[in-house]
């Protein structure tokens, strides 16, 4: 296990190497000058060349990745530009929205695809089965951001049960409440949970019908066992491998995939963070959301790797 974990954590660290390379490579390319932005159209040349060189502009693009680096791994992200602050204070303050949205959502996707998933194949071939797939494959073809729309159109406008947007907080003291604020990310989440639980309802149904047809199964049955215990006290158990790791990797699909949801609902989190930073070409904070992004999705993926290869020894075996 120990040289399974060191090849993975080799990995995990190229990975993050190169991301952050391709991150800032691909940044330093984009268009405009984020001096002439903060100063204005109307502003002095000498005055937007003086703002370059106080930022740090002029320098060299190597010296320049540098010293991003080397503050990262000293728990330094910089200061933004627009905002004047710490980049860490920003993204902090966002991740206390986007990582319960996504973790709501992956709730949401976890309850309706392994219900849904298990009842399809307890129903093969039959009507059920075939609804349930219908129903799945819409959900896949919906986009999240049209479907958060027609969920602030029903649920919103007509019945006026949710707000359209905004966030009030966690806290009193930030004008919110607990209550308010998870009743704030209910519809986000949903929106953002029809995909994934239309792919993880597919995946969940084919991996137990994979395993309704093992022999242990028929061995249940005889013993009398109902269908329910077998199916949720055998069957899944013994199909989750597949699933687990699907989840994951939609989990981590869900930390970068709320950019959209997030503006369709005015959210204040780091996708729209992101957002409103590419507007102010902020690429300090722009650089480092986007890296933290793809370091949650590496590292993500990398828990998954090693939650499977506990489940399963095989996956070990054949990766040493």
């Amino acid at each position: 296990m120990g040289l399974f974990f060191l090849k993975r954590s080799m990995t995990l660290l190229a990975t993050l190497v190169g991301a952050s390379i391709v991150v800032f490579l691909v940044l330093e390319i984009l268009p405009g000058n984020t001096a002439q932005i903060l100063m204005g159209p109307d502003a002095a040349p000498d005055a937007v060349a003086a703002l370059a060189a106080k930022l740090g502009l002029d320098r060299p693009a190597g010296l320049r990745y540098w010293d991003w680096v080397s503050g990262l791994l000293q728990g330094h992200m910089g200061d933004s530009h627009a905002y004047s602050s710490p980049v860490l204070d920003l993204v902090l303050e966002r991740l206390a929205l986007t990582v319960p949205l996504a973790s709501m959502a992956m709730l949401i996707t976890t309850v309706l695809a392994l219900a849904a998933g298990v009842y399809a194949a307890a129903h093969h071939n039959r009507l059920g089965d075939v609804g349930v797939m219908g129903l799945a494959q819409v959900g896949i073809a919906i986009p999240n951001f049209w479907f958060a729309i027609l969920l602030i159109l029903l649920f919103s406008v007509q019945l006026r049960w949710f707000s359209a947007g905004g966030f009030p907080g966690w806290t009193e003291a930030a004008g919110g409440s607990p209550l308010a604020a998870v009743k704030a990310l209910l519809l986000p989440a949903i929106a953002l949970a029809v995909v994934q639980a239309a792919i993880l309802a597919r995946i969940t149904r084919s991996a137990v019908l994979e395993v309704l047809r093992e022999d242990f199964v028929r061995t249940a049955r005889a013993k009398g066992l109902s269908q329910r215990a077998v199916l949720w006290g055998h069957v899944l158990r013994n199909a989750m491998i597949p699933i687990i790791t699907v989840m994951g990797l939609q989990f981590a699909n869900l930390l970068a995939g709320t950019i959209v949801v997030e503006n369709v609902f005015y959210l204040p989190g780091l996708g729209r963070l992101i957002f409103q930073s590419i507007a102010n070409r902020d690429l300090i904070v722009v650089r480092n959301c986007v890296l933290l992004l793809a370091a949650m999705v590496v590292v993500v993926n990398f828990a998954v790797d090693m939650l499977y290869a506990l489940i399963d020894p095989r996956v070990k075996a054949s990766d040493i």
